[in-house]
């Protein structure tokens, strides 16, 4: 049963990928190529690396939370001092290659430069992956040779048509962390992980107040565009864990968010196993022979 993966974005959400990798893995469905937006690139890139949901979550684990974002700024035109984040990535990846992966594997971003969606599935994982992740405002852009690179969540929240472009004959089974626009949400209130009598002098603060409503901004634009880009580019399978009530930086219980997402992938099987039913095949294959005949 062979599909393709698309795992979006969302910040600290992106410990549910863990529990929808797991579930495919032990309901038997074969993962031939995987692309991810934002957090969604780290852990696809990591599934690509280590082969495994259960060594992927064992890497995730084994990061210090606390340690991954800082204040105050120190790293470029962002709010968010990310050099913690930076050496969990080059801890992980070093100089890899996409070549070097073991599977096929995408990192989407977009250039401040052109304005457009880039797909990034060459070169060294690292330096995709720091672009995928810039959210704007928050964490500097990448220079990744003539790009400018900032968060895929831009354009491309859920990376479906880059996940396709790698085996258009296969379903593509997509993951959205972030919540439908009809569910009432959590607002997204700014908690650095770090000493807690700092972190309350630093909430006291005017910036702080206006990263909040920043960060706001950010997570409605980023939900509608998640809507609109899901229902063009029309994923097989989507699977939408129940993550509402996670903020972007919270220090989070992988655990049990992996568990949301395990809840998410089995309430998603009846529609899984249909999408790669011998009748399901046969429609993709027609739409494509009527699509090139065009």
């Amino acid at each position: 049963m062979d599909i393709t993966l698309a795992l979006g974005g969302g910040g600290a959400r992106g410990a549910a990928h863990l529990g929808v990798l797991r579930v495919l893995e032990r309901e038997g469905f074969r993962i031939r190529a995987v692309a991810g937006t934002s957090i969604g690139s780290i852990v696809a890139a990591m599934y690509a690396q280590l082969g495994s949901a259960e060594e992927v979550q064992r890497a995730v684990a084994a990061i210090d939370q606390s340690r991954l974002f800082s204040w105050p700024l120190a790293d470029g035109p962002g709010l968010l001092g990310i050099r913690g984040v930076q050496e969990m990535i080059r801890q992980q990846f070093g100089d890899l290659t996409f070549g070097e992966l073991g599977l096929p594997c995408a990192a989407v971003a977009v250039d401040l430069n052109s304005s457009r969606e880039i797909i990034l599935q060459e070169g060294r994982v690292f330096d995709a992956i720091m672009g995928s992740i810039a959210i704007p405002g928050l964490i500097p852009p990448r220079q990744y040779n003539e790009y400018t690179l900032i968060d895929g969540g831009t354009l491309d929240p859920v990376p479906v048509r880059a996940a396709r472009a790698f085996a258009p004959d296969l379903p593509v089974v997509a993951v959205s962390l972030m919540y439908p626009l009809d569910t009432p949400k959590t607002p997204l209130t700014m908690s650095l992980p770090m000493a807690v009598p700092f972190a309350e002098q630093i909430n006291q603060l005017n910036i702080t107040r206006a990263f909040n409503i920043f960060v706001d901004a950010v997570d409605i634009s980023q939900h509608q565009m998640t809507e609109l880009r899901l229902r063009i580019d029309h994923p097989e399978v989507l699977i939408h864990p129940d993550v509402a009530d996670v903020l972007f930086l919270d220090r989070v219980d992988i655990e049990r968010l992996a568990q949301r997402g395990e809840q998410a992938t089995q309430a998603s099987l009846p529609q899984l196993r249909k999408a790669v039913s011998w009748q399901a095949r046969a429609w993709r294959r027609l739409r494509q022979a009527v699509s090139s005949g065009d």
